[in-house]
């Protein structure tokens, strides 16, 4: 059997696989989310750790005697979150600071001017949503982070190093190439530290977890009464595009959480290979590295899914939970629905706008009611991901399909809306567990996918009129608010 410890934004789970990809045990522990201020995004980290040790002992109860017939376990974390601590003690001296977070985002704009040379060795863009400018602030603001600093026990890194050290016996202080790959700070080409960009963002490597491969002994966990080698450690979003077996080309596969997340393999590239310039809006992100070979993707991110539906929920005074059990009949029923500008956590890919303003526009925007105003925020999901799936196309990335996981997909409207607007088939696995599956089938490494066809749930493009009007007049309203912005933008330089 295989165990997969996914640590997401509101909860950690531990999944218990056997060799043919079937769950046999699992169990969650709700994990708290902490917004202080406007932009800032934490988590308690000590928090993050205890929930995962309390889900491995509720599954060691489950399984029993049968703990003996786990082989192997993997770690999945979010890819940009951010934590300081001692390395002599292990205790967290900052909090987890989310992806999400956009504190330091004014000390960041200072290295706007350096979007090449950063996009070049990171494959990503200037953007206080990675982990380089969490880091900064920790040590301009914490002065627990400078003591331990100045007596050379400092660590600081992705979630992933901080919860592997605190998890494993031997207290490894590591990270692998996937959440190194989101600090700003990891050459793709290199696989390590980058020394120019260390020089560029004043920082340096000493106080830097190891860099190794996502597949490596990481260490050993006690589970029941065994112990279990670590041997795959990653992101969430990388390890949900596996869920479904090895990646294709010809895919765009999506996944909807917090931010809703597209992804699209890239053929096998050599490190001197010129970028096509029609791709600069899009992020080229390592999702798998064995130590020998990578596999890249071209990546596409809407900031505000889950979140755009909490932060909306809470705005208009209804409860997200409820609301859950509402979005199905919602969708299927509402008629004057507004149009949504979505900027929760920042306006994503292919703007890269931080500081974009959320609103409801349209003929109905005066008039909806919460239910209404749901649905637009539902639709501003699809419609942001239509409009990555042309930037996908615009840099030569061919499409026969979408695949689509997460939470939110298994709202059947939604996933349609989807396949009506983008013209391609939209495939949905049962798996709800993307990242779980994902990950487990990164440590056994099958030779077939885990996944039968007559299960999966497609969605085939329809001709919906009054849909496509809505997303026309979404899109030239959203045009017109970038480029207003990008104009003030422009005048206060």
């Amino acid at each position: 059997m295989f165990l997969a410890i996914d640590q997401g934004g509101h909860a950690s789970r531990v999944v218990v696989f056997d060799g043919d990809g079937m769950q046999r045990a699992s169990a969650v522990q709700q994990v708290s989310m902490h917004q202080p201020q406007p932009d800032w995004v934490e988590q308690d980290a000590d928090e993050i750790a205890l929930s995962i040790c309390r889900a491995l002992d509720d599954v060691a109860g489950q399984l029993g005697t049968h703990c003996q017939h786990i082989r192997m376990a993997g770690l999945a974390t979010q890819r940009s979150n951010v934590v300081c601590w001692d390395r002599e003690t292990g205790a967290a001296l900052s909090p987890a600071i989310s992806w999400q977070d956009r504190r330091a985002q004014h000390w960041m704009q200072q290295f706007s001017d350096q979007r090449v040379k950063i996009r070049n060795l990171t494959g990503l863009l200037p953007s206080a949503h990675y982990g380089v400018s969490k880091i900064h602030w920790c040590f301009e603001q914490l002065a627990e982070v400078k003591t331990a600093h100045d007596r050379g026990t400092l660590a600081c890194g992705p979630l992933a190093s901080f919860l592997l050290f605190r998890l494993l016996k031997a207290n490894p202080f590591v990270v692998d190439s996937v959440n190194a790959s989101r600090t700003l700070l990891w050459d793709w080409r290199q696989r390590h530290w980058s020394v120019d960009l260390l020089k560029m963002f004043g920082l340096v490597d000493e106080y830097l977890p190891q860099c190794v491969a996502n597949h490596y002994p990481f260490g050993e966990r006690g589970i029941g009464n065994i112990s279990v080698p670590l041997t795959v450690c990653t992101g969430d979003q990388s390890a949900a595009l596996f869920a479904g077996g090895k990646p294709e080309t010809g895919s765009a596969y999506i996944n909807i959480g917090t931010g809703a997340f597209m992804q699209c393999v890239m053929p096998p590239t050599k490190t001197t290979t010129v970028e096509n310039p029609a791709q600069e809006n899009l992020l080229r992100s390592v999702v798998w590295d064995d130590g020998d070979n990578s596999i890249q993707v071209l990546e596409a991110t809407v900031n505000g899914a889950g979140s755009a539906l909490l932060a909306v929920a809470n705005e208009l005074g209804i409860s997200v939970e409820n609301a859950q059990h509402q979005y199905a009949h919602w969708l299927a029923s509402t008629k004057n629905i507004p149009l949504y500008l979505n900027g929760i956590s920042g306006l994503g890919s292919p703007f890269w706008l931080p500081q974009f303003s959320s609103q409801f526009v349209g003929p109905h925007a005066d008039d909806a009611q919460p239910p209404e105003k749901m649905v637009a925020v539902l639709e501003s999901i699809v419609f942001l991901l239509c409009l990555n799936l042309k930037e996908m196309h615009r840099a030569g990335v061919s499409l026969q399909r979408i695949v689509i996981s997460g939470g939110l997909s298994r709202l059947d409207s939604l996933c349609q809306r989807l396949a009506d607007i983008s013209q391609l088939p939209v495939e949905r696995s049962p798996q709800t567990e993307a990242t779980a599956k994902g990950l487990a089938y990164l440590l056994a490494s099958p030779e077939q996918a885990w996944v039968n066809a007559s299960e999966t749930s497609r969605f085939i493009p329809q001709n919906n009129v009054a849909l496509n009007e809505r997303y026309q007049h979404w899109h030239r309203v959203l045009l017109a608010a970038v480029d207003k912005m990008n104009t003030g933008q422009k005048t206060e330089s």
